[in-house]
Order: structure tokens, then sequence, then C-alpha cells
């Protein structure tokens, strides 16, 4: 079994690591006492009364000795400054881009999972899909499902193309709705209307309207009732489509995956579970 092991985050402080660290305390799913984290500061970036109790050092190998997990919350390019030596132990990497053999071949661990979260952990409402090596046994990636679930939704993938991927869609947390928002507040503002009033209205339309688009929702559906009402949003709708709105999504969305794709070599199935791509 692997039910309770003690969890070290390198990167603890970091924006990522500070939210899931607060999240398995928040949600209860560790004792903080099974809780180890490293930064460079030593200083705790955590809240509530227990903080007390998690381990705080700078020394990231005697992290990895404290542990039987360790997760990897740091910048891609910091990756080579961290110096690990984890053998035996679950790694699980937040590292965008960075392949399963890399974090293998520098952490000294064959039990690794790749993971993709995003700054909505921050909120619990991170979605987070996740690559296991091979040596992965069964008993930690249900453990590692239950972690990400602490901090929002999760799915087991089973590609490091489809990692890539995701990378570039759910990754960037709330980057493309931040650029729709920042689009039409241009354009309110440009027709007059006051600051406050504008942010307010956009802010109803990108956060709160979108809400009705939940799980079991046809967005396809969604659109056609919108369009066949042949009114205002019909209008706005159709003209956007017309002026390559899709054709916009797809070249930044094939930009950024190809980015995520190139920052490591490409590891093909045979270091991961095989499997379907679940939804």
């Amino acid at each position: 079994m692997f039910d309770a092991p003690t969890i070290g985050i390198i990167g603890g402080s970091g924006w990522l690591g500070r939210s899931i660290a607060q999240a398995l305390l928040d949600k209860a799913f560790i004792p903080p006492e099974a809780l180890v984290l490293s930064n460079r500061s030593g200083r705790n970036p955590l809240t509530g009364a227990r903080r007390s109790q998690v381990t705080l050092t700078c020394d990231n190998q005697a992290l990895v000795e404290r542990c039987e997990v360790i997760i990897l919350a740091v910048r891609p390019e910091q990756f080579a400054e961290v110096e690990i030596f984890a053998e035996n132990r679950l790694v699980i990497s937040l590292m965008a881009g960075v392949p399963l053999a890399e974090v293998m071949a520098l952490t000294g661990s064959r039990q690794v999972i790749r993971a993709m979260a995003n700054a909505a952990a921050q909120i619990g409402k991170s979605y987070t899909p996740w690559l296991a090596a091979q040596a992965v046994s069964d008993p930690q990636k249900a453990f590692a499902q239950r972690l990400f679930e602490t901090f929002g939704g999760t799915d087991q993938v089973f590609s490091e193309g489809h990692l890539n991927y995701l990378t570039a869609l759910v990754g960037t947390g709330p980057a493309y709705p931040a650029l729709l928002a920042r689009s039409l507040l241009e354009h309110a503002l440009g027709v007059g209307l006051p600051v406050a009033i504008a942010r307010r209205a956009v802010n109803a339309v990108v956060v709160d309207a979108s809400q009705l688009i939940g799980p079991g929702y046809s967005v396809d559906e969604l659109l056609q009732t919108l369009i066949s009402y042949r009114g205002v949003t019909a209008a706005g709708l159709e003209a956007m489509i017309a002026g390559g709105f899709d054709k916009t999504i797809k070249a930044g969305l094939d930009s950024a995956a190809s980015v995520a794709s190139a920052m490591g070599p490409f590891v093909h199935s045979a270091d991961t579970q095989e499997g379907p791509m679940t939804r």
C-alpha cells in the first residue's frame, strides 16, 4: 500500500508549490508533520494554525532523505540546480515540457510522474493531467490521483505528446481568458464606457456567464442555439468567426504546444503506461 507517505515539495515557496502544500493541509490529505518544504529562504510560506509543524529546509537532498514522495515544483530552467538523488522514491514533476526520461536521468528515480497543474490550484480549481513512467506502481498512481484531486480535477494520460498539448491548453491557466477579457475591455473603453463599468461588464461575461459552460454541457449546442435566435449575439458570434477567431485560437495552441514539445527530447510510449487518453 501507499497510503500515508511523507511528502516533500522542492520549490515549496513558489506559487505552485505553496498552493499545493496549502491544499494538502487544508484538505487534511496528510498531517503537517508529514510535509517537508524546501526553498532558498527557509521561510514558511503557509498559513493556518498548524503551519509550524511543517518541516522547512534549504537542502534538497535532506528533503529527499526524509520523504517517500518528492514533488518538483520548480521552473524547467532551474531543474539542473536541484541536484538530488531520489532512487526508489516517487518523483512527481510539475515542470512544463521536461520529459520523463530527463526527470529520471537527473533524479535517479524510475518511479516518475509528469503532471501539469495551473494557477487555478490557488483556488482549488486546477485541472491537472498526468503521465506515469512504467515503474510507477498502481498504488502510487492511485495516490497521485488523490493528491491532484486536493487542488482540482485530474486525468491520467498515456503519451508525452498528449501531456505536451495539454500543457499548452490548460497549463496556461487564466492566460487565454485574460487575453479575451483584455480585448473586450479595450473595445468597451473605446466606445466611451467608464472604466469601472467596463471592467464589471467584462468580468460578468468572462468570469460569471462562462460558468454556464459546465460538465455535460454541449458548447456546440449552446452556440447553435444562440446563433439561431438571429439577434445581437448571433451578429457578434458570426462576425468573430468570419474574422478568423477559430484560426487564431488554433495558431496560438499550435505555437504553445510546439514550445512545450521542444523543451526536451520526445519520449516514445515505451517509457509510459499504455492506454487510451481518459476524459
